[in-house]
């Protein structure tokens, strides 16, 4: 039963009450009737002021809890005149601003982070509390390569490749860091932050790569001018000694100058050898900034497909085109990217030795093309390698090829890929959509 219940019943009973005692005196004092009368209308009256009194505070505070109830704070209480209900309204609407201030910058600081991290160039990946993905800002996105909704819901060892391996086992509060092929490096740590009294984790993901490359650059770019100018300055001076020595073959026994001939011009030869050895190197180091202009990659792929034309067929390496239904118009450096898919076909052709193919394929949308060879694929454990400077399988291979393939194409700001594939095939893919260099992804 409601204390309103209960106070009507009794304000019932005691009028009820004195309605019988009026009635008893009436039958026997008619004045002390009407007195009787006059004091049950007062008792009345001030019954009714009694319950406003008592019950106006608890429809208010009634009122209130149901707008806080339904998160409503916009609701205030206008002053009745009445000191206690005065007092009571002027909490109540203090309360109501002070909750309604907290929201608001509750709700602000709460867009705010949202913002910072939709924003951020670091990947935030929030997982759930059996590390099964949550969310993650489009830099994650951007990182992993794969599309958000495809890992939500999903544990962190489903991740692609690299990613899987890394993060399924990294201890809270500790940081791995790590290199995709050869060439992006990231570094991921995990933490946790509490929200109303449960822990949430989180992976923050930064890019190295960058500053990688900028110190690598700057660390082999001082290398190779020591060396080569090291290497220029004797190999120079050692021509010039043996060209002189030729003039001396002519006074040695017929017998002999053939030798001497033969061993001067092998010396010679060397020395030429080391010298364009040292210009290739320098070559990745001088490497201009690209000067860009409206090319046709298709035929920038016929061009290149005309020039090697002839070891393709001696060698018996089939070569298919398989180009868009339009003209793939990019803005590049024609001679660079001339260079870049010049040594993407000439490692094809290397991988494949003899009795295999290489296709070509362009796309529109996105701009891409795709080289695939049966060359054998690339052993896992040249993969971690791939791109690093002066790194190479070959016996005569100087390890700068992938390298200026990368620079170039960095410069460009244009993504790519070099992975093996069933089969024994092996795919390198360049995106012609023009990233910045934080947004550029090598698989």
């Amino acid at each position: 039963m409601t204390l309103r219940t209960k106070f009507i019943l009794f304000a019932v009973f005691i009028h009820g009450l004195l309605g019988a005692l009026a009635w008893y005196l009436l039958q026997h004092n008619k004045y002390l009737f009407l007195v009787m009368e006059l004091l049950i209308i007062g008792s009345v009256l001030v019954t009714v002021q009694l319950y406003q009194a008592f019950f106006k505070p608890l429809t208010l505070i009634r009122a209130g809890i149901e707008s806080i109830r339904d998160k409503d704070f916009s609701t205030k209480f206008m002053a009745v005149g009445q000191q206690e209900l005065d007092e009571l309204v002027n909490v109540y609407n203090r309360m109501i601003d002070q909750l309604r201030h907290e929201r608001v910058a509750q709700a602000e600081k709460h867009f705010l982070l949202e913002k910072l991290i939709q924003a951020s160039p670091a990947g935030i990946i929030l997982l759930g509390f059996d590390n099964q993905v949550e969310s993650l800002n489009p830099a994650a996105e951007r990182f992993l390569g794969v599309p958000a909704k495809s890992v939500l819901g999903k544990h962190v060892g489903q991740l692609p490749e690299v990613w899987a391996q890394q993060l399924k086992n990294l201890p809270t509060g500790q940081s791995v860091t790590f290199r995709i092929h050869g060439t992006w490096t990231y570094r991921c740590h995990r933490a946790h932050f509490l929200d109303r009294g449960f822990q949430h984790y989180f992976i923050l993901i930064e890019e190295l790569t960058e500053a990688i490359l900028k110190n690598e650059r700057q660390a082999y770019e001082k290398v190779i001018r020591m060396m080569s100018h090291e290497v220029n300055n004797s190999a120079g001076a050692i021509n010039s000694i043996l060209g002189s020595l030729q003039y001396y073959a002519p006074q040695l026994q017929p017998d002999d100058q053939q030798d001497f001939e033969h061993i001067l011009q092998v010396a010679i030869d060397r020395n030429t050898n080391l010298s364009r050895f040292m210009a290739n190197f320098a070559e990745v180091v001088r490497l201009p900034k690209p000067k860009k202009t409206l090319v046709d990659v298709h035929d920038l792929v016929r061009r290149l497909h005309r020039l090697l034309q002839p070891e393709l067929q001696r060698r018996h390496i089939t070569f298919t085109c398989t180009f868009a239904p339009q003209p793939l118009l990019v803005q590049l450096d024609e001679q660079q990217m001339e260079q870049v898919l010049l040594n993407i076909f000439k490692n094809a052709m290397e991988a494949i030795e003899a009795d295999g193919g290489i296709e070509v394929t362009t796309q529109q949308e996105p701009p891409s093309i795709t080289i695939t060879d049966t060359g054998g694929g690339i052993p896992e454990e040249v993969l971690p390698h791939l791109f690093t400077p002066f790194y190479s399988t070959k016996e005569t291979g100087q390890g700068i090829g992938l390298t200026m393939i990368r620079d170039i194409l960095v410069n460009h700001g244009f993504s790519f890929s070099l992975k093996p594939l069933p089969d024994g095939l092996t795919c390198f893919r360049i995106n012609f959509k023009q990233e910045k260099l934080s947004a550029i992804k090598v698989d």
